[in-house]
């Protein structure tokens, strides 16, 4: 499936090694309206079923692009690019993604789970490298948490384009609807 032109955000994974993170973050572009673009070699077979089944199937509605390397992935695809790593020096908060924004679309690149982003990629953009503030005993997030955090910063300081602020598949009204007060307390109660 190709990229959409209209999504501001999109989410790049430099050669992937974990089907299940993968999946978890194709599910996340879907429900973020992401874009999503996977450089390879990746380290799983995408046509794979386990693979689908990592993805709860949303690979059905996924908009995700595949490459052969980061220059087949650079050459093709004009923006503000955006490098998280655990050694970049200010939060995704920092970074001002309206701005950024009005200027072309913005793509959030996160490495491998083995070594991350190579790091000739990295020294090259120093300017654009992010990292997820956490405990220092903490080496790092799982990937598929981290690239939740980041694209939905990006996503609140656009105001979460194009995105529901309401339940659309029970109804905004669900809980008004189907469940009472009392009913609620009744629940909790051993």
């Amino acid at each position: 499936m190709s990229g959409s032109s209209e999504n501001v955000v999109n989410v790049v994974l430099f050669e992937p090694e974990i089907p299940q993170n993968t999946g978890n973050i194709m599910r996340t572009c879907v429900a973020a309206g992401a874009v999503l673009h996977i450089i390879g070699p990746v380290g799983f077979d995408i046509d794979n079923p386990e693979f689908r089944r990592a993805s709860t199937n949303h690979i059905t509605w996924a908009d995700y692009t595949l490459y052969d390397s980061w220059s087949d992935f650079a050459s093709k695809n004009d923006g503000e690019y955006f490098f998280m790593t655990r050694y970049g020096k200010v939060p995704p908060s920092d970074i001002d993604f309206r701005e950024a924004a009005k200027r072309s679309k913005i793509y959030l690149i996160f490495g491998k789970e083995s070594t991350g982003i190579p790091g000739e990629i990295l020294r090259a953009n120093l300017d654009r490298c992010f990292r997820i503030p956490m405990n220092a005993d903490c080496r790092c997030l799982n990937l598929s948490n981290a690239c939740a955090v980041a694209i939905y910063e990006a996503l609140r300081q656009l105001d979460y384009p194009g995105l529901s602020m309401t339940e659309e598949q029970k109804g905004e009204d669900f809980l008004e609807q189907n469940y009472s007060y009392d009913e609620t307390l009744r629940k909790k109660r051993p």
